[in-house]
């Protein structure tokens, strides 16, 4: 792994040594490059997750290539944003260190204790992040960013040789990350950067265990930025060509996956040793679909915000009422859900943040979702919109309880225009 590490900050950091030996045409002022480093700590979310968390210690490594838009590119989505960066990142994480192991515990049903420590792995993450300067002058700069990736993990669950790593269910992740930074420059050209960095892994839920691993931790590191002289000299220069606010209609449809908790729960705690479906890492897929009608209001170039109602249709139930019956558990079963929620979205040319928190109008999942899920959910996705004539979108989004996830789903949307407000 060393080897392509090294290998990757050599490929991440030429340009930026080569753009500072040489002199820069215009475009070239607009990349810059990034390394970091810093230790990070699992964060316990619970008490059941308390019980078998054991080591929390990991280190990584973060090489970024950026773009920054400047102020003479006349650009109004990143005047307002205050000329921010969108970057591209590989980020290692030694997590071997990271250790669980179930100790002998009633609560842990007919698992039994085995006689070592499982390792989380280290994984690699490739991401896009948003970095959004909210404080910049001649010597410091301050802001915030959020990432968005795929990852992979050298070690996941096992029931042979990793059967407590309940943190990594799959090889194959969803990377999530935020921050805040503060950077000192040093030199025309290069800073150095402090931040505080939490970062998510999970396969949401698309396999089993699916608890997530979370780590929060500072880091340090060095910038260069070429494009900083002339972002910081117009920094009050965010104006804004005239924007005609409007009312429209988002209609859109979703196509999910998730395997179930409750089949985790029955083959890691209430299976007994021998039978082929102890401690299994075997889940089945099964698909889920939703329908969403909003009505929202652009009142800005970035933002829009509205209501919705949320119709979710899951072909698991059937399955759900079968483990049910077989726990001799009488209750309510039904594929259909139906949600109210508050929506918000946030532009960035073709480019839009979902966010979403709904309140169930309706919802009969069965006795394990009665007893973990809130009545309440939360979304959170990436939109683009086609460059096909029409308003199209095309992303995805993750549907968590309790930032839990239930399903991820890949969603088109059309957004209807209905009232234009000067």
């Amino acid at each position: 792994m060393m080897r392509e590490l090294m290998l990757a900050m050599a490929v991440l950091l030429m340009p930026a040594v080569g753009w500072a030996a040489g002199s820069q045409g215009d475009s070239l002022k607009r990349w810059g490059s990034s390394l970091r480093i810093g230790p990070g700590r699992v964060l316990v979310v619970d008490k059941y997750q308390k019980k078998w968390q054991k080591g929390k210690d990991n280190f990584s490594i973060d090489l970024s290539l950026s773009n920054t838009k400047l102020p003479s590119d006349s650009d109004d989505y990143a005047s307002l944003y205050g000329f921010p960066s969108i970057s591209g990142g590989v980020k290692v994480s030694f997590n071997h260190k990271v250790t669980m192991h179930r100790s002998k515990d009633p609560d842990w049903g007919l698992a039994e204790e085995v006689d070592y420590d499982s390792s989380m792995g280290n994984t690699v993450v490739g991401y896009a992040s948003f970095e959004r300067p909210f404080f910049r002058n001649k010597t410091w700069g301050a802001g915030y960013a959020m990432a968005v990736g795929l990852g992979y993990s050298r070690r996941k669950y096992n029931p042979d040789y990793a059967v407590d790593n309940e943190l990594i269910g799959s090889r194959w992740l969803v990377y999530f990350g935020a921050g805040l930074y503060l950077t000192y420059r040093v030199a025309e050209d290069w800073g150095l950067r402090t931040g505080l960095e939490y970062w998510h892994l999970s396969n949401g839920a698309l396999n089993r265990p699916n608890k997530g691993a979370n780590f929060l931790g500072p880091t340090l590191g060095v910038s260069y930025f070429p494009y900083y002289k002339h972002a910081e000299r117009q920094k009050q220069k965010r104006l804004l060509r005239h924007f005609d606010k409007y009312f429209y209609a988002n209609l859109a449809v979703g196509l999910g996956a998730k395997t179930l908790n409750e089949e985790w729960l029955r083959t890691q705690f209430n299976t007994p040793k021998g039978d082929k479906d102890y401690r299994t890492d075997q889940f089945r897929l099964y698909w889920a679909c939703s329908v969403q009608a909003d009505l929202m209001y652009r009142y800005h170039l970035k933002w829009a915000s509205g209501v919705g109602l949320d119709i979710f249709y899951g072909s698991y139930a059937s399955r759900v009422r079968q483990i049910d019956e077989q726990q001799h558990v009488d209750v309510m079963h039904s594929p259909w859900s139906v949600g109210l929620a508050v929506k918000h979205k946030a532009f960035y040319h073709r480019m839009a943040l979902t966010l979403a928190v709904g309140y169930y109008l309706y919802r009969e999942m069965g006795h394990n979702a009665a007893l973990i899920e809130k009545p309440y959910y939360e979304k959170i996705g990436l939109q683009y919109t086609l460059p096909i004539g029409c308003p199209l979108t095309v992303g995805m989004s993750v549907k968590a309880h309790l930032t839990k996830a239930d399903l991820v789903e890949l969603v088109l949307s059309m957004p209807l225009v209905l009232a234009k407000k000067d």
